[in-house]
């Protein structure tokens, strides 16, 4: 469905859900959940625990596409990093939100906001400000101080957030992330780093009556395509490969 494989070095699907309470803490409960996970992904063999009580599973990463999906105090991630094909991706979010209720006992209501998400990552090795503002340009009240005599761009993330309802429940937001750091500038060295796009379609506040996860995702999903298709490609991704592939 998305054409950004030979745009972006990296794309990758999120799906993230934050709840307003806690998560069960249990090992029988946090393990039937990966455990569930893993049988119907049985690639998913990498089980680890981070800080603050975050367990992840995920495959091996050598391939350079992978599922990973973690469970957190209050939040559940799906993820899919350079799917071979979109559509194993979605698959994959739906199935671990058809199954919250039965594996971690998350009720529609406990909502607090549920997301979808792309990211796209540029591999380039300069400065991430000075490339997002030749390629995707600066608001004309801001371009003249970027011709000061002497100055050098050293923060540059454009971001962009608008309802897609009347009640502002739905929400878009575009962030573009530079890994471009002053001791980088200063130093006039700039190592091989990724400036990423994120493009994250969110719905705040609980479930309607009879609506479950795996329903609620499919309008965020159709949001991000169709704004994918026919702003961000266009608009944002092109353009910074494009001014990546000249350098």
């Amino acid at each position: 469905m998305l054409h950004v494989k030979e745009i972006a070095d990296d794309f990758y699907v999120n799906v993230n859900l934050n709840t307003e309470m806690d998560l069960p803490k249990g090992r029988e409960c946090v393990m039937h959940y990966f455990e569930q996970l893993q049988k119907r992904y049985p690639t998913m063999k990498n089980f680890y625990s981070r800080e603050r009580g975050e367990f992840v599973l995920e495959e091996d990463k050598e391939k350079g596409y992978y599922r990973w999906a973690s469970v957190e105090n209050r939040r559940i991630c799906t993820g899919y990093v350079n799917p071979t094909n979109y559509d194993d991706a979605i698959e994959q979010h739906e199935y671990v939100l058809e199954q919250l209720p039965y594996t971690m006992s998350v009720s529609p209501l406990e909502c607090e906001s549920l997301n979808f998400m792309f990211g796209f990552d540029f591999t380039y090795r300069g400065n991430h400000n000075e490339l997002v503002a030749e390629a995707l340009g600066v608001i004309p009240g801001f371009e003249a101080l970027t011709n000061l005599a002497g100055s050098k761009l050293i923060g540059y993330d454009p971001a962009i957030q608008f309802a897609l309802d009347e009640d502002c429940r739905t929400q878009c937001r575009i962030t573009i992330e530079s890994r471009t750091s002053t001791f980088h500038v200063r130093a006039g060295e700039f190592p091989e780093e990724q400036l990423s796009v994120y493009l994250t379609v969110r719905r705040y506040g609980s479930l309607e009556p009879g609506m479950n996860y795996g329903q609620a995702i499919k309008p965020l999903k159709e949001h991000a395509e169709r704004i994918t298709e026919e702003y961000l490609i266009g608009n944002v991704l092109v353009p910074l490969h494009q001014a990546i592939a000249i350098k």
